[in-house]
């Protein structure tokens, strides 16, 4: 029962209903005790005047029946005559009061057992009456033998709030434990109803918000497989083709360097699109390792921009490298950062037409140092930028309608930069294309 949360709501409420009527009655106790006292020494007084007056008008015989009364009560008489009382159990100070006229209300012992006293003198008698009543006990033992009730009644009521409780909070945990394992099983278009109280609510809503990123993902994945595929099977058919044409003889000696010039590049095509997924996975789950060190960015760009002229000459695009007066110091994985400039600028390469501008620029800014790839290419639109880092959302969008890649490059560079701590963004370059922003921290200072 108590691995349930009905079995643990009712465990709680019963005893938090059986602790709160012990302590109810704890706390009851002196306050009864008291206002038990309170009574009998009010009730005391009274009954000591009325004996005074009685006693001292009434025949002996009517006094006998007078005392009698009051010791069925619980009250006893004692009659001081010439300063003795009747009998003794008196305290000796009071018996001296009553004799010197005072009146008495006091609390003492009386044959041994805790009393209210109450006397009155009788009037130039040198006598009086004293009436004396055990203080209340056995009160307490009253009260906790009753406890028992409120126990049953507390426990009762707790059980039975208790389930009701918990029927009420489980329903809700129980449908989303239903919706969660339907989701789980594949059915990604399970959702709840908002009902309940707030959290309930909430929680509805966030089994719901899980279906709905779960059937975005899983489309965008499907999606992402499909171009992939795409993107594998185009080279791989083009290695076919010409290496069946050579196994059939169809092409001869003098097409044998262009058919495996081809296949060279085709080859080259899909090991680059096979260590972008091999890279790729390896940043998701964490454990590509980085080596980083000291590194000059504008010795960096200047290097990636002098490899890249030799590809964008003579009929590509026209290259500009833009580099500050000094070095540009970060600490930073210079590997990792050549490969995200090498992949921006392939896919610069891609959709630029000749004698439209690149641009390679690093520059220091007060908060980092910031390194752009900038063309004169068709650039993207605002809608565009907002899904440019999501795998294949470009290649899915642009597909037919000019030159894409395999939609990995922009997603492993976001990916990469942000493992070194940097920040990559996209945007509109001036020169009327694409730009991209790389962000990358200055090295702590350690103060002297």
């Amino acid at each position: 029962m108590r691995r349930t949360l009905t079995g643990q709501v009712v465990l709680v409420t019963a005893a938090t209903a059986v602790i709160a009527v012990i302590v109810t009655a704890l706390v009851a106790i002196p306050v009864a005790v008291r206002s038990a006292n309170t009574q009998a020494r009010a009730q005391l007084v009274e009954q000591s005047k009325l004996a005074v007056e009685l006693l001292a008008a009434e025949r002996p015989a009517a006094r006998e029946s007078i005392v009698t009364d009051l010791r069925d009560q619980g009250v006893e008489v004692y009659l001081i005559r010439r300063g003795v009382a009747d009998r003794a159990g008196l305290p000796q100070r009071v018996v001296q009061q009553i004799a010197a006229g005072t009146v008495v209300n006091t609390r003492s012992p009386v044959e041994g057992r805790p009393s209210f006293i109450v006397g009155r003198p009788l009037s130039g008698r040198n006598a009086g009456v004293v009436l004396t009543r055990g203080v209340a006990n056995g009160t307490a033992a009253n009260v906790l033998g009753s406890i028992w009730i409120a126990l049953l009644a507390g426990l009762a009521g707790g059980i039975a709030a208790g389930a009701l409780l918990a029927r009420f909070i489980a329903r809700p945990i129980r449908r989303a434990a239903s919706a969660a394992g339907k989701l789980s099983a594949g059915d990604r278009s399970v959702r709840i109803s908002r009902q309940g109280p707030a959290e309930a609510g909430e929680l509805a809503d966030a089994i719901n918000q899980l279906a709905t990123a779960l059937q975005i993902s899983e489309g965008r994945e499907r999606d992402f497989l499909l171009s992939v595929s795409h993107e594998l099977r185009t080279p791989l058919a083009t290695i076919r083709g010409y290496a069946e044409a050579l196994a059939d003889g169809v092409v001869g000696p003098d097409g044998a360097e262009k058919a495996g010039a081809t296949m060279l590049a085709e080859s080259d095509r899909l090991d680059r699109l096979i260590s972008d997924l091999l890279v790729l996975s390896r940043l998701e789950a964490a454990d590509l390792p980085l080596d980083v060190v000291p590194v000059d960015l504008a010795e960096l760009v200047r290097a990636a921009g002098e490899a890249w002229a030799a590809r964008c000459a003579p009929d590509g695009p026209l290259l500009r490298v833009q580099l500050p007066d000094g070095p540009l110091l970060v600490e930073t994985d210079p590997g990792r950062i050549r490969q995200v400039l090498d992949g921006l600028c392939e896919n610069a390469l891609r959709v630029v037409p000749a004698g439209a501008p690149l641009v390679l620029a690093a520059r220091a800014d007060p908060d980092a140092a910031v390194l752009e790839v900038r063309d004169g290419g068709p650039g993207f639109t605002d809608e565009d930028l907002a899904v440019a880092f999501e795998r294949g959302a470009l290649n899915r969008r642009y597909r037919g309608i000019r030159k894409v890649g395999s939609g990995l490059g922009l997603a492993l560079a976001a990916r990469l930069v942000g493992r070194l701590g940097g920040r990559i963004s996209a945007g509109h370059a001036p020169e009327g294309g694409a730009m991209f922003t790389v962000e990358l921290p200055y090295p702590a200072r350690t103060l002297p």
